[in-house]
């Protein structure tokens, strides 16, 4: 009976609660990213990204009374809104930080000197004193606040082209550009000339490369900066675009070179021995041929080495500097960090900005990713 047609076996289910599971580990924190992406800090700090869509309520930053004083019934008045009509309703307040939810809204609270205050619902304040208050200090409210759901568009505007750490994200974004398509795309073109000579031109050595590449892959790159570095300054190139692309090219290839050799390996002898029958030359093969069927392979590397080129940080601060005509986009967040730690509103959204490149890349191309790594497996 366990083998009746149209059963799954448990493991099956196992399999498909589990991709369900890792799918909702990282889908629910991006979503969450970009919902706090649009709220205010305010909204971000006093609840999770969650309740964006409910009434938040939540112990506001004490309010200073102000407002121009005038004499009404013999007594010296202040009349005013604590957040200038934004719509905000009051649910407690009070004078004293040790009382702050001592009187609802509509109460009227003694004060020193015969002073009294009094705070509706909606903000709205009126200071009465027997006396002028002028040249006096007057009292701060403490309030809990019922905040309604609030979306904007500010942070992008204010990551995108307001400078933040000294550079806008914008910029820093284009400086992310620069570095990744190149260093995405050099180490593909030298590597699939590569993987074509070790996978269908006989030569002396073969072996032994292909032993050495795969040596390579287990190779720590940290293990290669400064002496690559001290190369680069020796040869005149220093830090700059060049010497990040050099850098990142010779840290890709082995993995290149290794995952489309494995792919071009498996495709059918019989079309590469038909085209030399046919009079074609290695490079016709190679350009008519090898590229198109190996597209899988080539476009499963495209996404790892963007993905590693465009959240980098290491490689970037050693090959290209810190100065802020050169900062990409994981080293201007880590600056944000350090210097507006307390701007979640700005945080999230400049992180948004960072991810979303790498999003559109991947969604793009993912049907290619599972082909390409499979490539070579099975015989």
């Amino acid at each position: 009976m366990e083998n009746i047609a149209g059963k799954k076996p448990a493991l099956i289910w196992a399999v498909h609660i589990s991709t369900a599971l890792l799918v909702l580990l990282w889908v629910l924190p991006t979503f969450g990213l970009l919902v706090s992406s649009f709220r205010s800090g305010d909204q971000i700090v006093g609840s999770g990204w969650w309740q964006a869509l409910s009434t938040q309520e939540q112990q506001l930053s004490p309010i200073r009374i102000e407002g121009d004083e005038v004499q009404k019934d013999g007594a010296f008045v202040i009349e005013g809104n604590l957040f200038g009509g934004e719509g905000t309703k009051i649910s407690a307040w009070g004078t004293n930080v040790n009382r702050p939810n001592e009187f609802e809204p509509g109460a009227t609270a003694p004060l020193a000197d015969g002073q009294s205050l009094t705070v509706q619902e909606n903000g709205s304040y009126v200071l009465s004193s027997p006396v002028t208050t002028a040249g006096t200090r007057l009292p701060r409210v403490f309030a809990s606040a019922a905040t309604p759901p609030d979306f904007t568009t500010n942070n992008y505007n204010n990551v995108l082209f307001n400078p933040l750490a000294g550079q806008t994200i914008f910029e820093a974004f284009v400086n992310t550009a620069t570095v990744a398509i190149p260093a995405t795309i050099i180490p593909i073109l030298i590597a699939a000339f590569a993987a074509y000579a070790l996978a269908w031109m006989e030569f002396p050595g073969r072996a032994l490369l292909i032993a050495a590449i795969v040596g390579l892959l287990v190779v720590p790159l940290q293990l290669a900066l400064i002496p690559l570095l001290q190369f680069h300054n020796w040869i005149g190139i220093g830090k700059g675009y060049l010497g990040i692309w050099m850098a990142h090219t010779g840290f890709g290839l082995p993995l290149a070179i290794y995952l489309l050799r494995n792919y071009m390996v498996g495709l059918p002898r019989d079309i590469i021995e038909n085209a030399r029958v046919d009079g074609a030359t290695d490079f016709q093969i190679f350009v008519k041929i090898i590229l198109p069927l190996s597209f899988p392979a080539l476009a499963s590397f495209a996404i790892f080495q963007f993905l590693w080129t465009w959240n980098d940080l290491l490689v970037a601060l050693v090959f290209l500097g810190t100065s802020n005509d050169q900062q990409v986009l994981t080293g201007n967040i880590v600056n944000l960090m350090g210097s507006r730690g307390g701007d979640w509103e700005i945080l999230s959204a400049s992180a948004f900005v960072s991810i979303v490149v790498p999003l559109i890349v991947f969604f793009s191309m993912q049907r290619f990713l599972v082909r390409g790594l499979l490539a070579g497996s099975v015989k």
